[in-house]
């Protein structure tokens, strides 16, 4: 090839080294040397570079065979360089990953963990993403620096991010929030391609739902048995969020770190809590009380009528009874007055004496034993100082029509007194 630029004659224009016209080839040390590039190195001379190519040409002849003659050494060559480019298409993916294949860029396929292969550079290129691992990303604090060979004692504590993690309630109160997500990817081309940011955008999304969730949550429930509704609520919501913007993200898990008033007035609030559970204690004192005592004034109120019921049942009974046996007896009477009358009387006088105490009359002891009570109840018969002896009155007469007096059945105790 002609190391110039110049007309037929070669003598018109400058050579590849600055030389004006077609003259000879400066060698070393011989004309101007060529201003180098600013900033670079500077520019070979003619020996170095025909020393370079004779190298080179040394080399390929000593690699291919019986010397680089003919064409045989040439296509052998190239039928090494196809083969060495051919088995670079060979890959690996590992059992935590997943093999996304590109064509000139453009996603084709995605491949199983194991040996695969796809077209060689600059054809098709292959990412390896990790799908198995759970990435992890804090909202509200970062996490301390334990890693770091210089670390503190004020770097190894977390650093809590107020705008992040202090939140408002649902009753208007502000809680201070620190919770971790959990995410794996789960579709690796939609993570690669569609999404820019994948960890920012589940953080974005996250903190969002969580505010959302506090924002109609009160502050008691928030701080005590409402935690594991709270994270169910915040996974469900996140994952909606990020399915519906294709960021090929799967939550796994939300968990609250701490859940804890601000602490300017923390122990202002933890005074508001004792004063609570004091409240609750009394109000379940209470309710104790009231269950043991209304069921028994209830169980007393339904005895006292109960009774009452049946008092009011027996005396309608017994008042029903004596009715029907009043009805019966005058009906007797209507049909035998005689004998109905003098049945009334013995059955009168029955049961007075049943009730009546008994005296025995002795005439013989008059004066000094007139009366001798006999039977419960009754009381001596010896008459006290100053007291006289009661003497026995004689039966008054009956009246015509009355019936006549019970007589003493023979043998009785008032009988045998009564005999002299």
């Amino acid at each position: 090839m002609p190391w110039n630029n110049g007309g037929p004659g070669q003598g018109d224009g400058p050579n590849p080294w600055g030389s004006p016209g077609g003259g000879p080839r400066p060698g070393p040390g011989s004309g101007p040397r060529p201003v180098p590039p600013r900033g670079g190195r500077p520019l070979p001379g003619s020996a170095e570079i025909e020393r370079i190519i004779a190298q080179l040409q040394d080399r390929a002849r000593r690699l291919l065979p019986g010397g680089g003659a003919g064409g045989r050494g040439v296509a052998l060559l190239a039928v090494v360089v196809v083969a060495l480019w051919l088995a670079s298409g060979f890959y690996r993916v590992q059992p935590d990953e997943q093999g996304v294949v590109l064509r000139f860029g453009a996603f084709v396929r995605t491949t199983a963990p194991g040996l695969n292969y796809h077209l060689p550079w600059p054809v098709e290129s292959v990412l390896l993403p990790a799908v198995t691992r759970i990435n992890r990303v804090d909202v509200g604090f970062r996490p301390a620096a334990s890693g770091s060979p210089e670390a503190t004692p004020e770097s190894l504590a977390a650093r809590d991010i107020a705008p992040e993690s202090e939140m408002l309630t649902g009753d208007e109160n502000i809680i201070d929030i620190n919770f971790s997500v959990f995410w794996r990817i789960r579709n690796a081309s939609e993570y690669l391609f569609d999404t820019r940011h994948p960890a920012a955008t589940v953080k974005a999304a996250a903190e969002s739902v969580m505010r959302e969730v506090i924002g109609r949550t009160p502050i008691q429930p928030a701080l005590t048995e409402a935690r594991a509704q709270i994270e169910t609520e915040v996974t469900k919501e996140t994952q909606a969020i990020l399915d519906r913007y294709r960021t090929g993200v799967e939550i796994t898990q939300v968990q609250l770190l701490r859940v804890d008033p601000p602490a300017a007035v923390i122990e202002s609030f933890r005074d508001v809590q004792r004063a609570n559970t004091d409240a609750d204690r009394l109000r379940n004192e209470a309710q104790t009380y009231h269950n043991n005592i209304v069921p028994r004034a209830r169980g007393d109120a339904a005895r006292i009528i109960a009774n009452a019921d049946a008092a009011r049942q027996a005396a309608i009974a017994r008042a029903t009874g004596e009715g029907r046996r009043f009805d019966q007896v005058l009906d007797a009477y209507r049909a035998a007055k005689d004998v109905t009358l003098q049945r009334l009387y013995i059955e009168t006088m029955q049961d007075i004496l049943e009730h009546a105490p008994t005296t025995v009359l002795d005439s013989r002891a008059a004066g000094a034993l007139p009366l001798l009570p006999i039977g419960p109840g009754s009381t001596t018969g010896l008459p006290s100082p100053g007291q006289s002896s009661p003497i026995p009155s004689s039966p008054a007469p009956s009246s015509p029509g009355s019936p006549p007096p019970n007589p003493s059945p023979p043998g009785s105790p008032t009988a045998q007194a009564a005999t002299p």
